[in-house]
């Protein structure tokens, strides 16, 4: 479900009724300082969904550049996950504490097993039902799982995810993975929408930005909201950043949205979630 037609009103509407802006930023190798500047900008142009993550070694500045805003705690929406190097049932809940520490805050919004790690992916996402069920997260999910993944996963959990975390966009459209997801109240995340830059100039991207006054990369993130998806761009440039939620004035029609989906190669600039076994 979603409403809303800003970067801060446009919200999905997860499993268990918390609700998660659709457009947030993603930090993901900006790590230190580097992540201060950008989630200032990006709350000051009304964003209030902050991914970030232990492996992104930013928590610590994304914390202090949530606090030092004017945004009230509670508006912002902030998801972290546990690397694999703390993966584990223990190990996650004092990943976890660690990262409550460096972000300054007293719970999460939403705590996501970063990658499947064979034989630890479980007994983590145990943990996370832990934190959970004692109220110091709002939401619980993955990210990077297949339906293989997910598939294993309900078949040991009692809180089923509320969130899959993974890359999509037009040119690597996991169609299927969307499917299996939507159809369980499982809402996708997409990362990477831009192909880390790769993808920006497309011809398609630009004829149908042109006609709509929109820039490629505002034309992927309306596809990826249409296709009911949550969406966060990483970007350091204060323009692009506004620019980037600045996607709620106009809409694809049929016609675009099955050229972009005609746009699938396969390209994915991250690792392929399926050599985990």
């Amino acid at each position: 479900m979603v409403r809303g037609h800003n970067a801060s009103s446009f919200r999905f509407r997860l499993n268990n009724g918390v609700e998660v802006p659709a457009l947030g930023l993603g930090t993901y190798k900006l790590p230190g300082e580097q992540a201060y500047a950008p989630v200032r900008m990006a709350l000051d142009c009304g964003y209030r969904h902050i991914d970030t993550a232990s492996f992104y070694e930013n928590e610590e500045a994304i914390g202090r550049a949530v606090k030092e805003s004017e945004v009230p705690r509670e508006e912002v929406f902030i998801t972290s996950k546990v690397w694999n190097t703390e993966q584990g049932f223990e190990e996650t809940l004092d990943a976890f504490d660690r990262t409550l520490q460096r972000l300054g805050t007293d719970y999460l919004d939403l705590y996501l097993v970063h990658w499947p790690v064979s034989e630890k992916r479980l007994d983590t996402y145990r943990a996370l039902e832990r934190l959970y069920k004692d109220g110091r997260v709002r939401a619980i999910g993955v990210s990077n799982f297949t339906v293989r993944h997910l598939q294993e996963l309900y078949g040991a959990c009692q809180v089923m995810p509320a969130v899959n975390q993974v890359e999509m966009s037009p040119f690597l459209f996991q169609k299927d993975l969307l499917e299996h997801c939507q159809a369980r109240d499982v809402l996708v995340t997409a990362f990477s929408p831009f192909g880390r830059g790769q993808v920006l100039g497309d011809p398609v991207l630009a004829e149908v930005g042109k006609r709509l006054r929109r820039t490629p990369a505002q034309i992927i993130l309306r596809w990826c909201l249409q296709k009911g998806m949550a969406v966060i761009p990483r970007s350091a440039d204060l323009g692009h950043i506004m620019q980037n939620s600045q996607v709620f004035g106009f809409s694809l029609d049929k016609d675009d949205m099955a050229r972009l989906d005609l746009l699938h190669s396969g390209l994915r600039t991250t690792t392929d979630p399926d050599t985990y076994e």
